[in-house]
């Protein structure tokens, strides 16, 4: 999401060939699943991920995501109709360069629309083979069970860190029923912010010495072992601060710390 243009993440990233350039090497360090959406841009982002692997035999997964509308930076809406669902999905793939999206989400229920009628449409895409798995995002756990009950998803992508947990009961369900868990906002930041709150957070200075880490990587690690589905999507612009936030993945919290971490967490 962050390599769009700025403010808001609308319009092409300014510096189109350094970012094809950092997607490479995330996926030379390893990286092997994007996240983007046709909001990102909107579909600039998308975009730029079809160019970054456009040709290459074994290319990254790819997760994408329709259902919301942005015509400005601050001007963002949902919009869940069967028809617009298909058509953004058609979008996607001419901009991924792909014959069949791997994983596509709907980004926002959209209270116009029944949720039954939107989630729909994502499978009969599905059974078109125009996308593989169905996945949802920014939902309460109703309509996570409702979803369920309609057909197979993959994974749900919600907002939670550390210090914003009350998704808890959609992450244990998903964990329950082998969904995986996207967490967004991992490090708490908020729109149009240029800080992430986690990235600076003092409580977490201590903990981040002793496994000589940044408060970043101690708060993307908590994420990891908070449960076995979770996959991390942090975004970045700057190749060191991929690096860093590739080891993460790399520390290993003590349940004494893990215990730490909850109690102050909020605080």
């Amino acid at each position: 999401m962050r390599l769009c243009g700025q403010p808001g993440n609308f319009g092409p990233y300014k510096n189109w060939a350094s970012a094809i350039r950092l997607l490479r090497q995330a996926r030379d360090l390893g990286v092997n699943f994007f996240d983007t959406a046709h909001a990102y841009g909107p579909g600039w982002n998308e975009s730029l991920l079809g160019e970054a692997f456009a040709g290459e035999a074994t290319r990254p997964i790819f997760a994408t995501k329709g259902g919301v509308e942005k015509t400005a930076p601050d001007k963002v809406f949902p919009d869940g109709r069967p028809e617009q669902l298909r058509l953004r999905c058609d979008e996607s793939l001419k901009r991924l360069k792909v014959e069949r999206i791997d994983l596509y989400q709907l980004h926002r229920p959209d209270p116009a629309v029944p949720f039954e009628e939107s989630v729909g449409a994502l499978h009969d895409l599905q059974k078109e083979g125009k996308i593989h798995h169905v996945g949802l995002s920014n939902v309460s756990l109703s309509q996570l069970e409702t979803a369920t009950q309609l057909g197979s998803i993959a994974s749900v992508q919600n907002r939670y860190n550390l210090d914003e947990q009350e998704d808890d009961p959609v992450l244990n369900y998903c964990t329950q029923h082998e969904i995986a868990y996207l967490p967004w906002g991992p490090l708490a930041a908020k729109p149009f912010a240029k800080e992430a709150p986690l990235s600076s957070s003092p409580r977490l200075a201590t903990l981040a010495e002793a496994h000589q880490a940044t408060a970043s990587q101690i708060a993307l690690a908590w994420l990891l072992h908070r449960a076995p589905n979770i996959v991390l999507i942090p975004g970045t612009t700057d190749p060191e601060h991929l690096i860093e936030n590739m080891n993460a993945a790399t520390l290993k919290l003590t349940a004494n710390e893990l215990a730490q971490l909850s109690a102050t967490a909020r605080i």
